[in-house]
């Protein structure tokens, strides 16, 4: 299919053109609103063509940079190629380019790690100053205006809402059968004249399936032909399937308990390798009826859908590996009854967490013995991706997990410390660690039960002794009892990692 018949409103024509022309619509320090959300639904060509820009002003001896908000990360297309030319000096909320996070972990790069709820709020209500442009991938537009989300919905209702200058990316690629999975809600206000969002099941249908743009503001259009980001997935491992099987005995026990129903409570599962083992664990787990209400839909999950072991899955996105998007795109009319994707605000609005009861699954980089976690930084200070919306989930959702294996580049780094060097999700909303050695329900406990659990559950040996003998000593030597710290040794473990490259 042609652009010209993907583009169905008339005025909008006119305002074909390249990319080149289209990026050179971007003023210099623009906060500039990207579509995308995980690897999904990005603009492709115009970031590309915009970097060629910013190298050119460069060279020339000219400053050139952008702030960039997205919906999370996006694709080398989109963050690898601006950061690499020092076009962007303020990012968010969430990446996962290696470039980027050079860039941000030297200083040559702002970084905004926010939840991924707050960004398109605090964006309306003032608090990231003013959007100047968007640039939203779509995969068509109808006769009236309005556009055919992609693959990703994010922040692009926002974005469209608040932007001076819209410039729409259209993407033929993009299957046209996908028109009416999309779930865009346009009931939400600014305090105080809020209401309560109408939604009580994962799969309730409360918007309309366009987002609105007032055809005033849209300044160009450019079309592309492209797939989103191919995502990768390695086989579940060992570790991977022992996290697995640790999580499904226990949401085994709590049905048995009385405490979950049999068909569990909508699940929300993070991203990668191991988050995908989990959904490839219950793949063959006894529960059925199965629900998701999460961020990014993910090869699992579109497992758990085809196999009918998962009923319905409502996201932000949908980000496959290039087997899985084959399977979906041959299949759309039967993933488009079960999918819905929603705007960001929506898939990790805190009032929805916590009315639907959501089970939270995600990944960390490291706990501490109280059960403080850290997802985001490396020994403290260097940047690894961001929060996301972990934090959405994990302080509202009915039950949180967090995952990760117990060790950590080739066993010279213990997942499990005496404290955490950077705290990302406080003891409070942390119900669930696991790792590969066990899991620690953390429920109920006081600091020192919550530490004697996670050593005895979730350390790896070769680490436990020393953790013991830390909160012994702690027991003993600390100013207070209620969550004993060796002030002098809490982060001792990673100081000695940056000293000698182990923790042992």
């Amino acid at each position: 299919m042609t652009l010209a018949e993907r583009v169905r409103y008339p005025d909008f024509h006119s305002r074909i053109m390249t990319a080149e022309e289209a990026a050179a619509l971007i003023p210099a320090g623009a906060n500039v609103g990207m579509s995308g959300f995980t690897g999904a639904g990005y603009p492709k060509a115009i970031p590309l063509a915009l970097a060629k820009r910013i190298e050119a002003e460069h060279a020339a001896g000219k400053s050139f940079r952008i702030n960039v908000w997205t919906g999370a990360s996006t694709a080398p297309e989109l963050d690898g190629a601006l950061a690499k030319v020092d076009g962007i000096d303020m990012r968010l909320p969430f990446q996962s380019d290696p470039i980027c996070r050079e860039k941000i972990n030297t200083g040559k790069m702002q970084f905004n790690d926010m939840h991924l709820s707050h960004v398109a709020q605090h964006a309306w209500f003032g608090f990231l100053g003013h959007l100047d442009v968007a640039v939203i991938e779509v995969l068509g537009i109808l006769p009236d205006g309005r556009l055919i989300p992609s693959t990703a919905v994010g922040n692009n209702k926002t974005w469209l809402d608040l932007a001076d200058k819209v410039i729409i990316e259209v993407n033929t690629k993009v299957p046209e059968a996908m028109e009416g999975m999309h779930d865009v809600y346009y009931g939400t206000a600014l305090p105080p004249n809020r209401k309560p969002i109408p939604l009580t099941q994962p799969h309730e249908r409360i918007g309309e399936p366009y987002l609105r743009v007032d055809p005033a503001k849209v300044v160009a259009v450019v079309g592309t032909h492209q797939s989103d980001r191919n995502t990768v997935f390695a086989q579940p491992d060992a570790v991977s399937q022992k996290i697995a099987s640790h999580i499904i005995d226990f949401l085994q026990t709590e049905v048995q308990k009385g405490r979950l129903p049999p068909q569990l409570l909508p699940l929300q599962s993070g991203v990668g390798n191991v988050a995908n083992a989990v959904l490839a664990g219950l793949q063959d787990g006894p529960f059925e009826g199965l629900t998701g209400f999460t961020e990014v839909l993910q090869d699992g999950m579109l497992d758990l859908l085809r196999t009918g072991k998962m009923v319905s899955a409502s996201a932000t996105a949908i980000s496959l590996s290039t087997a899985a998007l084959e399977e979906f795109s041959s299949n759309l009319d039967f993933y488009r009854e079960r999918i819905l994707l929603r705007s960001q605000e929506i898939s990790n609005h805190p009032e929805l967490v916590r009315r639907l009861g959501i089970i939270g699954m995600n990944a960390m980089i490291e706990a501490d013995i109280y059960g403080n976690v850290n997802s985001t930084h490396i020994m403290g200070s260097s940047m690894m991706n961001g929060i996301g919306g972990s934090g959405d989930f994990a302080r509202n959702c009915y039950l949180s997990f967090f995952v990760t294996p117990s060790l950590a580049k080739g066993g010279s780094i213990s997942s499990i410390v005496p404290m955490v060097s950077h705290v990302d999700h406080t003891e409070h909303d942390v119900q669930v660690i696991v790792t590969e050695q066990g899991l620690a329900d953390l429920r109920g406990h006081s600091p020192t039960q919550r530490a004697e659990l996670i050593i005895e559950h979730c350390a790896h040996p070769d680490f436990r002794p020393a953790l013991r003998d830390y909160l012994a000593r702690a027991r003993k030597g600390a100013t207070g009892q209620h969550t004993p710290h060796l002030l002098n040794e809490a982060l001792s473990w990673h100081q000695r990692y940056v000293d000698t490259g182990s923790m042992r």
